[in-house]
Order: structure tokens, then C-alpha cells, then sequence
């Protein structure tokens, strides 16, 4: 684990990148911005009233020297916020409701993105996923060619290093959505120096049976192409044809994959939920994320459950993915 992190500090180490906490009052937001602002490989971008942070930071015992501190109530560049606001949402807000909407401050932290004053942002530990993506999904958008955002966890065990996804988004994605799910998949490989090899996973492997939910992924597999005729991808497969390269010989023995996949397209979030949880229960493999891709830029939502670790690691894979 200890090396993924070292790896990600070497892609932004010395970039000068700001990462944006909406919830600058919680205790392990502050701890683990603490931690980033004395690394200085980050600079924290606190969301709150100055002085309630401050006495926050105080009374925990944790330095806060190194971050910015931003309170909507009274930040310079409000105005020029509110009519960026106003023009982004084309219509759909009013200058009136837009200075009430961003003194929210998940809405107020995302523009700050948006508006390149930060580079990414975590929120989440006191907020739920709506309230974290929602923002994101109506001012940061979702990058071209890509519809939905989708939630990818690295899994990782001593040197071994595999991506999962969906496993935090899209309940029941379609092909499209299956096929955007694998190529963002793929970028977010790259970002931790593994060389993707994508494997869209289903209960047939190479039509061994035949079902609306098996043609759903031999029809993602075909769009993926489409779009990255480059990308090292094959399907559909039962997980042990992707993996296991002696069950990928005889079940699949012309794929390029050679059962030596390492990024794994789950056919729903049922299955890529489960999943990634017997793999981190049973297979002692650590979970990091959920990482959120294809976005235009980074936004990513922390468990409600999380530690100040939790904050410190997805702070650092923000940083990353804007770079």
C-alpha cells in the first residue's frame, strides 16, 4: 500500500496542487489536512468561517499554517462567483438564488474548482454522496464523450494492484454506460503505473450462454473498441477466464487478455459491490476509494465511516488525477 501512496506523491510533488475540504469543522478533516499542509505536496483549501476553524484546529491540537481558509459569508470574489454560477447553470438559477445556493459549501467548494482557484476536491465525511456529486455533476460536468460518473476501488495486496468498477455509482448500467465505465477505467489505471488490461466481466464467458445480460456486455465490449481501438480490452468473461490464464486457455484461448487482466468492468453494481467486498474480506486485499471518474476535474466523496487516513489517502489521489 505503502508504495501506491509513494507513487502518487512522486506525480505531484512540486506541482503547487490545491485540493478544496467543503467540511473544514470536522475533526478528521482537519487532522488529516494537518498532515498534507506539514508534507507541503498539497495545499489544503479549508470551506468555513475562519475563526470556527481556527479554534476547531486549536482544540484538537493540529497546525493549520499551511492551508487557506475560505468562508462564503465573506470571500472577495464572491460576486464574480455568483455570475460564473449563473452562467453555468444556463437559466436554471436566478443572481438571487445563486448567493443563497452557494453559501452551501460543497456548491461553494466545486466552484472553486470549477473557477481553477483549486484543483480537485474531497468532501463526504459529513455529507452524503448526493450532496458531494450533485454539485459536481451540475457545474464540473462530466467530461466529452462520457454521460455518467462512475466509482472505481484500487485493490490492493502487497505488490498486486487491480482496479474494480462500477462499484459505487450506476445501479444498472447499459452498454454505453458499461463501455464509458471501461475506458474511464483504464485512465484511472494509468494513474496508479498499472497497465491497463480490461476484462468486462459477466456469468458466460465468450457466449457459453446467452441472455440479455450477457449481449448487454458483448455489446459494451463492442462500443469500448470503437471508441479506443488501442485499449487492451476482451469480454465477456466469467471472472476466472480473465484472471486465471490456464481457465483462460481453455475457455478463451485466442483472447489477447490471456487471463492476465488487472482492470475487471463489473455488468452491474450488485456485482461489483459484492465483488470488491470478498476480495477485501476474504482475499485480505486493501480497498482504496471509491475513486470517482470522468469528470472534468476531480471531485471525490469520502465514507461518512472514514478516518483521517482515509481523508489524507483520497487527498492525495485527487491531486493526482488533476495532474
Amino acid at each position: 500500500m505503502s508504495n501506491l501512496f509513494e507513487t502518487l506523491k512522486a506525480k505531484i510533488d512540486g506541482k503547487g496542487k490545491k485540493v478544496v475540504f467543503p467540511e473544514g469543522l470536522d475533526e478528521r478533516i482537519l487532522t488529516a489536512v494537518s498532515q498534507l499542509g506539514a508534507e507541503g505536496m498539497i495545499t489544503p483549501v479549508l470551506v468555513g468561517n475562519k475563526e470556527k476553524v481556527e479554534q476547531k484546529a486549536s482544540e484538537i491540537g493540529v497546525d493549520l499554517s499551511a492551508s487557506e481558509i475560505l468562508d462564503p459569508a465573506n470571500y472577495e470574489e464572491y460576486d464574480e462567483m455568483v455570475a460564473t454560477f449563473v452562467e453555468r447553470r444556463k437559466g436554471k438559477a436566478t443572481e438571487e438564488k445563486a448567493r443563497e445556493i452557494l453559501q452551501d459549501e460543497n456548491y461553494f467548494g466545486t466552484m472553486l474548482v470549477y473557477m481553477d482557484k483549486a484543483d480537485g476536491l474531497v468532501s463526504g465525511a459529513a455529507h452524503s454522496t448526493a450532496d458531494t456529486v450533485r454539485p459536481a455533476l451540475q457545474i464540473i460536468k462530466t467530461k466529452p464523450g462520457i454521460k455518467k460518473t462512475s466509482g472505481v476501488f484500487i485493490m490492493v495486496r502487497d505488490e498486486e494492484k487491480y482496479v474494480f468498477a462500477d462499484c459505487a455509482i450506476n445501479i444498472n448500467p447499459d452498454s454505453q454506460d458499461l463501455a464509458e465505465i471501461a475506458l474511464a477505467s483504464a485512465e484511472t489505471a494509468q494513474l496508479f503505473d498499472i497497465d491497463p488490461r480490461v476484462a468486462m466481466l459477466s456469468f458466460s464467458t465468450r457466449g457459453s450462454a446467452k441472455s440479455p445480460e450477457t449481449e448487454k456486455v458483448t455489446e459494451a465490449l463492442k462500443l469500448a473498441k470503437e471508441q479506443n481501438s488501442e485499449l487492451l480490452i476482451d469480454g465477456e468473461f466469467q471472472f476466472d477466464a480473465a484472471f486465471v490464464p490456464s481457465v483462460a486457455e481453455k475457455k478463451a484461448p485466442d483472447s489477447p487478455l490471456k487471463g492476465e487482466a488487472n482492470t475487471f468492468v463489473f455488468p452491474s453494481l450488485e456485482a461489483g459491490n459484492i465483488g470488491y467486498k470478498i476480495a477485501q474480506r476474504l482475499g485480505n486485499f486493501d480497498a482504496v476509494g471509491p475513486i470517482l471518474q470522468g469528470l472534468n476535474q476531480p471531485v471525490n466523496d469520502l465514507s461518512r465511516g472514514c478516518n483521517a487516513d482515509d481523508v489524507y489517502k483520497l487527498a492525495l489521489i485527487t491531486a493526482a488525477q488533476s495532474v
